[in-house]
């Protein structure tokens, strides 16, 4: 267990380091974040923070010295970056990185534990897209293997002829077939260093463009039906990989069942909600399994909940939102407000739905 004042290393510098280094400070430990050079939004709350390559050895070694603990904030922090962490000092392991990073490798783990994700077909060439789309059909998605989320590396595929047409980027790609669902949604849960797990309530997720727009809960009926299928699933990942932390995965609710689309071992978008909606916020939770804490309680403390990303420009506004008392904002700092970048998100709380 870490001891009060002790220091947490996050490597990356978004604004999920950001709001676990909220959750840090309040439990009392100093945080040190470490990025490229970069928009690294963290920074302003953090103790200090090593802006340096992902690759400068001697950086990262100074930067684990200063550390009692490390953690990520994203899962394209590279393997050998986690790996260079001492063993005993970083949490998860790096394995769950190795295993997400690559969407190949992650469906195959999946499988090996009994879940059913999408069909799939490995791609590495125009040849291989074309017998993919033959054999799975389409409408389907072409995704690169590696470094691809919120809908950047995806190609829709809507026929043979576009399969033909399209020029494959010369990365390893994966092939996916459509789904048919009915609604998605997320199961996050926190695994401590003992093995102990907790579940907070799933939403329904709303994406557009690749992108969540929004996370709803009650979640539904349908959604609820599959719910205990996802969990034993995701509790299978978390036991297999001996992670430590919070872990996301995300589903679709089908007539068949859950369908596993893709794995974040990391605090969640779709999370986001747990700061005003729970009763101990995914954030703290994380802190507190890498700190060796005991886990809070995860249960929902309103009786609906909206979260709703703040995309692009529209954080030019989103004081104005407040106006609806109910609401609360939370706005990353981002200097740059391009289009499509999440900018911020605010949480809609209902505490009673009686009238």
């Amino acid at each position: 267990m870490l001891k009060r004042g002790s220091t947490i290393g996050i490597l990356g510098g978004g604004q999920l380091g950001r709001m676990m280094a909220t959750s840090a400070a309040q439990l009392g430990y100093r945080v040190i974040g470490y990025a490229p050079e970069g928009d690294n939004v963290m920074d302003s709350l953090a103790e200090g923070f090593v802006t340096a390559d992902w690759d400068d050895s001697a950086a990262l070694a100074d930067f684990a010295a200063r550390c009692d603990a490390v953690t990520w904030e994203f899962e394209n922090v590279p393997v050998a970056t986690a790996r260079s962490i001492p063993g005993q000092a970083i949490f998860p392991d790096p394995r769950a990185l190795e295993t997400a990073q690559d969407r190949l490798n992650e469906k195959r783990f999946i499988e090996d534990l009994g879940g059913r994700p999408a069909s799939y077909a490995k791609v590495d060439s125009t040849h291989d897209l074309i017998a993919a789309v033959d054999r799975l059909g389409a409408p389907g998605i072409l995704k690169t293997r590696r470094d691809g989320y919120d809908g950047k590396g995806q190609w829709r595929i809507g026929n043979g002829r576009e399969a033909e047409a399209l020029r494959v980027p010369d990365t390893p790609c994966l092939y996916e077939a459509f789904v048919e669902f009915d609604a998605e949604f997320s199961v996050i849960l926190v695994r401590s260093c003992d093995g102990e797990i907790r579940f907070w309530d799933s939403t329904r997720n709303e994406h557009r463009d690749g992108i969540l727009a929004a996370s709803h809960f009650p979640a539904g009926e349908v959604i609820s039906a599959q719910i205990d299928e996802a969990r034993e699933l995701a509790r299978k990942v978390a036991d297999a990989l001996e992670y430590v932390g919070v872990l996301t995965l995300e589903f679709f609710a089908t007539h068949e069942g859950p369908i596993f689309n893709e794995m974040a071992p990391r605090v969640h978008n779709s999370g986001h909600w747990t700061i005003e909606g729970a009763a101990t916020s995914q954030f703290e939770n994380h802190i507190r399994a890498v700190a060796g804490l005991p886990l809070g309680d995860t249960r929902t403390t309103a009786a609906e909940v909206e979260m709703r990303n703040i995309l692009g420009s529209d954080i030019e506004n989103a004081h104005a939102t407040l106006t609806d008392a109910r609401l609360h904002l939370h706005d990353y700092g981002k200097a740059e407000a391009s289009e499509g970048r999440k900018m911020g998100h605010v949480t809609l709380i209902t505490l009673d739905t009686r009238s």
